[in-house]
C-alpha cells in the first residue's frame, strides 16, 4: 500500500501543469459598445431617480409647513374668537 501511495506522488509530481496560453480574446473581456451603452442608461436612470425623488421629499416637506401655519392659524384665530367673550 505505501509503495501504491508513493508511486501515485510520483506521478503527479511529474505530471506537466498547462502552460498558460496568450490570454483571453479580448472580445470575450471587454463589454463592447453594448455594455457601454446598457451602463450608461441605468446610469442616466438613477440620475432622474434621485432628482425626481428629491423633489417630491421636498414637495411633502413644504405642504407639511403649510399645514403647520395653518393650524396655528387656526388656533390663534378660535383663541382671539373665544378670548373676549370668556372674559366678558
Amino acid at each position: 500500500m505505501p509503495e501504491l501511495l508513493l508511486k501515485a506522488g510520483i506521478w503527479l509530481a511529474a505530471t506537466p501543469t498547462p502552460t498558460p496560453t496568450s490570454g483571453p480574446n479580448e472580445d470575450q473581456v471587454t463589454p463592447g459598445v453594448v455594455g457601454f451603452t446598457v451602463t450608461f442608461l441605468i446610469a442616466v436612470a438613477a440620475v432622474l431617480l434621485v432628482i425626481d425623488m428629491t423633489r417630491r421629499i421636498r414637495r411633502v416637506r413644504y405642504r407639511a409647513e403649510i399645514a403647520e401655519k395653518l393650524d396655528a392659524e387656526q388656533t390663534a384665530a378660535g383663541d382671539d374668537e373665544q378670548g373676549p367673550s370668556a372674559s366678558s
